[in-house]
C-alpha cells in the first residue's frame, strides 16, 4: 500500500490528559478500502487515537493528514464534513427520537416527511440485514438494536472513512456474519474501516492490517495475515497470556452423588422465557449459550428476583428442596444467590465511589447491612482481601472505579456479589469489554468458586469462553433450554447449531 496515498494519516500523534499521556507518539495511517484494526487492553489508547481521528479531541502535538492535506478538526462536524465518521463505543443516539429520526439525524432537509423519513430509515436497515422498526423510539430499544441504528446511521451518512469502536460487542453471532458482510461491501466500495474490537479472532478475521497500542504507543502494524492470536496477546501485554486450566473440572468424590442446589422447572415470563428448566448442582460451572433474545440473561433474572414470572403457571425454582419465589434480589441475596450484571456501568457499579466503597455497598445488601457502622478498618480489611484474591490493578486502593480499566472494573463487581457469600452465583457474559490480560484471571475465579463447592452459572455469548470455563453447557433457544453438552463433547459447530435451529 506504500505506492498510494493514505486517506489519513497520524505522524507522531500524541495526547496529554493533567500531565499523563494518553496517547504518545504513534504513528497511524488508514488506505482506502482497506480494513485496518487497532487493538489493545483497555487504556492503550485506542478510543483516544480515534477520537483525534473523528474530531472529538485535538491531538496535543503531531500531524494529521487528510488525503496528504494536513488538518485540524475543532469538532466532530468537521471530521464528518471531510468524510470521516466514527460509531461509538458508548451510545451517541437520542433516546426520546425515533429509530428513523435518529438515522438521519445531522442530515435532515429543511422540511421533513416522517412518512419519508421511515421509508428511507426501513432501506437502510434491511440493506443491512438489521430488523428494527424505524418509529420506535431508541429509549425503548435494547443494547443490540441500539448498536445497529448506530451502524445504519454511520452507513447513511456515506463516509468515506467509517470507525467502529466495539460494534460486534452486543451483536448476536448472526448479527455479527451480517455486520461483516456489511464491512466487506464498504471495503469493496473503496471506504476505509477502523475497527476497534476486544475480540481478536473477528480482528484476524475482518482486517486486512492490525495495529497494536500498549500503554499509548504504537507496538506494531502488520498484515492480518501475517499475525496469530498468541503473537496478539503478547504484543498487547507484554508477555505470554495462558488460559484458565481446563482440566479444573467438577467430578463426583468417591462416586457420591453431588449436591443439587437449585432446580428450575418450567419458568415462564411472558413471551421472553418459555418454560424453562435446568439443574445446578455444587462444585460445578453451567454455562448457558444462546442468541440474544433466548431468555438467558432474564431467566438468571427471574431466578434472583429482578424480574417476577407469571403469576399462574409460571413455573417453580427450588433451592435445596425448599421452593421459593423471590420478590426483590435482597430476599436472593439473602438466601445466597446472586446475579453479577451483563452490563458493568450501568448497573454494575457506582462510577464516583472508591473501589472500597463499591465493594462495601455489597456487603450492605446482606442481613447485616443494617451494620452502617462497622469500623474503617474493617472495610478496608475486607476489600483488600477481596482485591487481592480478584488481582485488582490500581496505583490507589482508594481511586475511583471510574479511574480503573475495563477488566478491574469487572472485578469489583465481581467482588460486590462475593462479599456476600453467595452459594449460587449468575455470572452474565463475565468477560464482555475485559482486558484480554484479565479474561483468564476471571476464569479462574470462576474456577475456583466451583471448586469451593458453589454452584456457578456462566451466560456467554463467546463461544471459546464457554468451551473453556464450564463443565455443563446448556443452549438456550427461544425462551426455552433446548440441547445439553458435555463439555468434553461440545464444539462450537454444534452449540451454534443447537443455539440457530
Amino acid at each position: 500500500m506504500s505506492d498510494r496515498t493514505p486517506f489519513i494519516r497520524i505522524e507522531a500523534g500524541s495526547k496529554i490528559y493533567g500531565g499523563v499521556h494518553a496517547i504518545e507518539g504513534v504513528d497511524f495511517d488508514l488506505y482506502p478500502g482497506e480494513v485496518h484494526a487497532l487493538v489493545g487492553e483497555n487504556g492503550a489508547g485506542k478510543s483516544t487515537l480515534c477520537k483525534a481521528i473523528a474530531g472529538a479531541i485535538p491531538l496535543t502535538s503531531g500531524r494529521y493528514f487528510v488525503e496528504g492535506r494536513q488538518v485540524r478538526f475543532a469538532r466532530p462536524g468537521d471530521a464528518l464534513k471531510a468524510g470521516i465518521s466514527m460509531v461509538y463505543q458508548e451510545s451517541s443516539l437520542v433516546p426520546t427520537m425515533t429509530v428513523g429520526q435518529n438515522i438521519e439525524l445531522g442530515a435532515e432537509k429543511l422540511i421533513n416527511s416522517f412518512r419519508q423519513l421511515n421509508i428511507k430509515a426501513q432501506q437502510q436497515l434491511q440493506s443491512l440485514s438489521f430488523h428494527v422498526e424505524p418509529s420506535a423510539l431508541v429509549s425503548t430499544l435494547g443494547t443490540a438494536q441500539r448498536q445497529m441504528v448506530e451502524i445504519a446511521r454511520a452507513a447513511n451518512q456515506k463516509a468515506r472513512a467509517i470507525i467502529f469502536d466495539e460494534p460486534t460487542a452486543s451483536l448476536t453471532p448472526e448479527e455479527i456474519v451480517h455486520f461483516f458482510q456489511l464491512i466487506r461491501d464498504l471495503r469493496d466500495q473503496g471506504i476505509a474501516i477502523v475497527f476497534i474490537s476486544h475480540a481478536l479472532e473477528e480482528a484476524l478475521q475482518i482486517s486486512d492490517r492490525i495495529t497494536v497500542l500498549r500503554d499509548g504507543r504504537k507496538v506494531i502494524t502488520a498484515a492480518a495475515a501475517s499475525l496469530s492470536r498468541e503473537q496478539l496477546v503478547h504484543h498487547m501485554v507484554g508477555r505470554d497470556v495462558t488460559k484458565a486450566p481446563a482440566t479444573a473440572r467438577a467430578v463426583p468424590i468417591d462416586g457420591r452423588p453431588r449436591e443439587k442446589v437449585l432446580s428450575v422447572e418450567n419458568l415462564t415470563m411472558g413471551e421472553i422465557v418459555k418454560n424453562m428448566s435446568f439443574t445446578l448442582y455444587a462444585g460445578e460451572v453451567v454455562a448457558i449459550a444462546g442468541l440474544i433474545g433466548s431468555g438467558r440473561t432474564e431467566t438468571a433474572k427471574v431466578i434472583c428476583g429482578a424480574f417476577k414470572r407469571n403469576l399462574i403457571n409460571g413455573g417453580h425454582v427450588y433451592l435445596r428442596g425448599r421452593p421459593v419465589r423471590y420478590r426483590t434480589p435482597t430476599q436472593a441475596i439473602d438466601d445466597g444467590i446472586v446475579y453479577i450484571t451483563e452490563d458493568r456501568k450501568i448497573n454494575g457499579f457506582f462510577e464516583t465511589m472508591t473501589i472500597e466503597e463499591n465493594i462495601y455497598l455489597g456487603r450492605l445488601a446482606t442481613r447485616l447491612g443494617y451494620r452502617w457502622l462497622t469500623k474503617a478498618s474493617e472495610r478496608r480489611r475486607i476489600a483488600g482481601a477481596l482485591m487481592d484474591r480478584l488481582k485488582v490493578r490500581t496505583l490507589s486502593r482508594n481511586a475511583k472505579v471510574i479511574e480503573l480499566s475495563g477488566g478491574n472494573q469487572q472485578k469489583v463487581v465481581v467482588a460486590k456479589s462475593l462479599v456476600q457469600e453467595p452459594s449460587v452465583i449468575f455470572f452474565d457474559e463475565p468477560t464482555r469489554g475485559v482486558d484480554v490480560g484479565a479474561i483468564p484471571e476471571i476464569h479462574q475465579v470462576i474456577r475456583q468458586l466451583a471448586s469451593e463447592g458453589k454452584a456457578v452459572v456462566v451466560i456467554s455469548s463467546y463461544l471459546p469462553e464457554v468451551l473453556v470455563v464450564a463443565d455443563r453447557i446448556l443452549v438456550a433457544r427461544q425462551g426455552r433450554i433446548v440441547e445439553e453438552f458435555d463439555a468434553a463433547d461440545a464444539t462450537e459447530a454444534g452449540i451454534m447449531f443447537a443455539a440457530i435451529h
